[in-house]
């Protein structure tokens, strides 16, 4: 063999091993530029405190809306308690959030939110919430579940409405392995 097709076969079997690791490399980094733009309604998992120096700013309203969605596989009923309300910026807020397990067997969860615009992701702040967590409920157990959080009050003044959204997973054998 020459060297000039040794040179060929060698960028020949590079070339797919490089294209293979930028692609299994593409989705975590995509998911922290997501995280840390805020965008497509990506949006913090772990609970953030209230700043002490949070000025609520009583001059304008927001509205926040509330929707969920089950994945394909998931059998629960999931639904806000409440399908808006009307915020100041700055003030914490709270909604609950109920599932119900309508199977016959212990099950559990996991809620993935979502929020809308995008450009509002990096001004929504979750304090506390049930996303943070999985849920596991008894057959035919239901359960109250809130969210706190405040919508910083240097949100632009043109977003009026947020929507938070979350789409409940069915994690059950995950968790089952965790244990």
């Amino acid at each position: 063999m020459d060297a000039r097709t040794q040179r060929s076969l060698v960028w020949l079997v590079l070339l797919p091993v490089a294209m293979f690791g930028f692609g299994f490399a593409l989705v975590p980094l995509y998911d922290v530029f997501c995280r840390v733009t805020g965008l497509n309604g990506k949006v913090n998992t772990s609970p953030l405190a209230m700043p002490v120096s949070a000025k609520v700013d009583l001059s304008r309203s927001i509205n926040i809306q509330f929707v969920t969605q089950n994945n394909a596989n998931m059998p629960w009923t999931f639904q806000p308690l409440s399908t808006d309300m009307e915020i100041h910026p700055g003030a914490d807020s709270r909604a609950v959030f109920r599932v119900e397990n309508v199977t016959d067997h212990p099950m559990s969860a996991q809620a993935i939110p979502s929020i809308s615009p995008a450009e509002a992701a990096q001004y929504f702040h979750k304090i506390q919430c049930f996303c943070f967590n999985q849920q596991h409920l008894a057959a035919r157990e239901s359960l109250d579940m809130p969210v706190i959080f405040y919508v910083d009050p240097e949100l632009p003044d043109y977003i009026h409405t947020i929507t938070l959204g979350y789409t409940l997973f069915d994690v059950t054998k995950l968790a089952a392995r965790a244990n």
